[in-house]
């Protein structure tokens, strides 16, 4: 992502920072349903960051599953930082166990390497114009075992506002968003081992376009997400997308949804590119 983007999106979020949580339907929910596959996951981890942690409901839930890890709350917007210490419950700020936070870009993360057992990333990566960075920084700062578990919008989302675009003679000008089999292989070529990918739509529904579009700029994304149109053809678009709404008289917004999960190997080589060649002592027979 060039820089002024990185910066446009971060004060973006900075802004939304005290209207987010209200807003954040989507993300609560492909929280907790990242959270449930760690029910299948056998891990300990001793250190664990959220990166992209907005408000902090993500560590907070890492914190109740693993306590005795050390937790790291990565944002690369301050204000949402600073929400930690209001957010966080009472217990946390008396026994002093606030996630320790860090205002930093996923793409240069200033974390040691193989550092942390466990990363975590709840539709951050998306936003990204190519991951491939930050998949990199991530896998460097994982231990060896180490695992990165995250969720991202795929191409699908918003399709009902893409089509409404098309019916009106509009070129989408919606934010594009990768493909899951895409995904993993970026992952693969940034030295994970084992990546999991699955998807799934979330459909969100709106009494009205207009109330899809207020909580966009709650989150802090809609300028990201929706792009720029003029304000002749948003009205003609707006005015598409809504003869849409079901009987109920709601408008749907569905979400394509990837999760991935993936793991840390053993090096294969050092840094200077030589190869690493393991030998294992083969057990001598007892007299």
């Amino acid at each position: 992502m060039a820089p002024d983007m990185n910066r446009r999106l971060a004060d973006s979020f900075a802004r939304a920072a005290g209207s987010y949580d209200e807003a954040a339907v989507l993300a609560r929910e492909t929280g907790r349903r990242m959270e449930e596959r760690l029910e299948y996951i056998r891990l300990a981890p001793s250190h664990m960051a959220d990166v992209g942690c907005a408000t902090g409901d993500g560590i907070r839930a890492l914190q109740r599953r693993y306590p005795a890890a050390l937790p790291v709350a990565v944002d690369l917007a301050l204000p949402m930082l600073q929400q930690l210490q209001t957010h966080a419950p009472l217990w946390q700020r008396l026994s002093r166990r606030l996630p320790r936070p860090l205002c930093a870009d996923v793409q240069a993360l200033p974390l040691a390497s193989g550092s942390q057992s466990l990363l975590w990333s709840n539709l951050m990566l998306h936003w990204l114009d190519d991951p491939r960075q930050a998949f990199a920084e991530m896998q460097r700062v994982l231990k060896v075992d180490g695992l990165l578990m995250f969720a991202m919008f795929g191409p699908d989302t918003l399709k009902e506002l893409r089509t409404a675009c098309l019916a009106c003679g509009v070129e989408p000008p919606l934010r594009s968003f990768l493909d899951m089999h895409d995904v993993g292989d970026m992952l693969l070529d940034a030295g994970f081992a084992d990546p999991v990918m699955d998807m799934e739509m979330l459909t969100l529904t709106y009494t009205s376009p207009r109330t899809l579009l207020r909580d966009q700029r709650a989150l802090g994304c809609r300028n990201a997400l929706l792009g720029d149109l003029s304000w002749r053809d948003w009205r003609r678009v707006l005015r598409q997308y809504a003869g849409m709404s079901s009987a109920e008289n709601r408008v749907p917004a569905s979400f394509e949804i990837i999760y991935g999960h993936a793991w840390k190997p053993e090096p294969r080589q050092i840094a200077d590119g030589r190869a690493i060649i393991r030998f294992d002592r083969k057990p001598t027979a007892s007299s």
